[in-house]
């Protein structure tokens, strides 16, 4: 059976000026943002930057306090959450335990009393698109984690909603049934073209799902752009040093006359002349015979494919990323080389990027 969505089902959504307080604390802080109709944008962060209130926003399960939220060209900052035709997935999955799958899946559209024929076509449909189809009698507490997930996200398919909210959807799962459930999600997407937004911590599943990502750092938004915009032209040390994994390592230099340089360590780098901090990803340095950045060995972590060097640059720790072949040289001290259009440097005061 071929997944037709319904043409339509798909919406803009823009959010101007979004200020939200909890208990007297601001949460949000001025948030400004375009989704186009089919987009899938990550909100992406660490705890308590204001992802998941900003996800409850959106949804009318909470109300802001200054600005709008439209989807379309209709003003829903007020309207209640039944109003504003969403899909929400939660981490929790939500699932009502008594209900068989078959009867999850169909418990939006019976609230909406639709037709049984319409019902029956959407769960076949639904069950189809996710491999539901022999799990359909039974009951949540009968399947695993990832089925649980995906029954979930079908139940609102099968609604078709204009907006998808996906809230840390594979939070509780572990890291094998994360991997498989996202590729679902990217699977949806491409299938679907739905708007969706979807709230993590988990800089991989922002990464490998989103079209866009939104980086908010304490209820602000810090940065957007596609995946690799982002991650190759961070505006700040904050971004810099949340997306990557391992993190990028950083040191405090003294800019002169196009290089970099402190305690034992010159590097090229283009900057004005001054204190700055130098960027670099682990994954961008490699052995070096004509000295560079010498790192104190501490600890090898060899994964077959690639190791992890840790070690210490002078008093600051840092991480390099070796092929099997630059780890069977490497010793207890060893030199680096990272070349200029790697290297990133920040304002040493404002952490932005110069």
């Amino acid at each position: 059976m071929r997944f037709s969505y319904a043409r339509g089902s798909r919406v803009r959504l823009t959010l101007a000026g979004i200020e939200k307080k909890l208990g007297g604390q601001p949460i949000l802080r001025g948030i400004d943002l375009e989704v186009g109709s089919g987009e899938l944008v990550v909100l992406v962060g660490p705890s308590g930057c204001g992802k998941s209130t900003l996800l409850r926003t959106i949804a009318g399960l909470e109300l802001p306090d200054v600005g709008t939220v439209t989807m379309g060209e209709r003003d829903v900052t007020r309207a209640p959450p039944r109003e504003r035709d969403i899909g929400m997935v939660f981490q929790s999955y939500a699932l009502y335990p008594h209900l068989t799958v078959r009867d999850n899946l169909a418990f939006g559209l019976t609230l909406r009393r639709t037709d049984q024929k319409t019902i029956d076509a959407r769960i076949a449909e639904v069950a189809e698109m996710l491999g539901l189809e022999k799990l359909l009698a039974r009951h949540p507490r009968e399947l695993s984690g990832g089925q649980r997930q995906r029954v979930a996200m079908g139940r609102a398919i099968a609604r078709r909603p204009s907006l998808f909210l996906f809230d840390e959807p594979l939070s509780n799962l572990d890291a094998a049934l994360r991997a498989e459930v996202r590729v679902e999600i990217k699977r949806l997407h491409a299938r679907l073209k739905a708007t969706m937004i979807y709230v993590t911590h988990d800089q991989v599943e922002a990464m490998t799902l989103a079209d866009r990502l939104v980086v908010l750092r304490a209820g602000k938004i810090e940065q957007v752009g596609t995946p690799l915009e982002v991650y190759e032209r961070p505006v700040s040390r904050f971004v810099a040093g949340f997306l990557g994994s391992p993190a990028m390592n950083f040191l405090d230099v003294t800019m002169e006359d196009g290089r970099a340089k402190a305690d034992g360590v010159e590097v090229a780098a283009s900057g004005a002349n001054g204190p700055a901090v130098l960027g670099v990803r682990p994954q961008d340095l490699a052995l070096s015979s004509e000295g560079g950045l010498s790192v104190r060995v501490e600890v090898i972590e060899a994964m077959g494919f690639e190791a992890y060097v840790h070690g210490h640059v002078g008093k600051t720790p840092f991480v390099a990323r070796l092929s099997p072949d630059e780890l069977s040289r490497a010793k207890v001290g060893l030199d680096i080389r990272v070349a200029p259009k790697h290297v990133h440097l920040f304002d040493r005061e404002t952490g932005r990027s110069l």
